[in-house]
């Protein structure tokens, strides 16, 4: 089983606190600064290294992660 990729150097954002990637799954994990935690499912690898390129990760997920993926509300 491969770990999961962890990403928060400098997260420029005011509603993303951190996210990681597990490529086995193709699992994105979302932890917003108010501590909320979402999984999204089968998001390739590609959506991915797109999300951690982009200036804006909040705007990112709006636009291409949010309601093009299922999820799972962890807490």
């Amino acid at each position: 089983m491969m770990a999961s990729i962890f990403y928060n150097d400098d997260m420029p954002s005011t509603v993303i606190k951190s996210m990681s990637y597990d490529p086995a799954r193709q699992r994105l994990r979302i932890v917003y600064i108010s501590g909320t935690v979402y999984d999204y499912k089968k998001v390739p690898q590609a959506v991915y290294d797109e999300m951690k390129a982009a200036f804006s990760k909040g705007t990112f997920l709006n636009q291409h992660i949010k309601g093009q993926y299922a999820y799972d509300k962890i807490r």
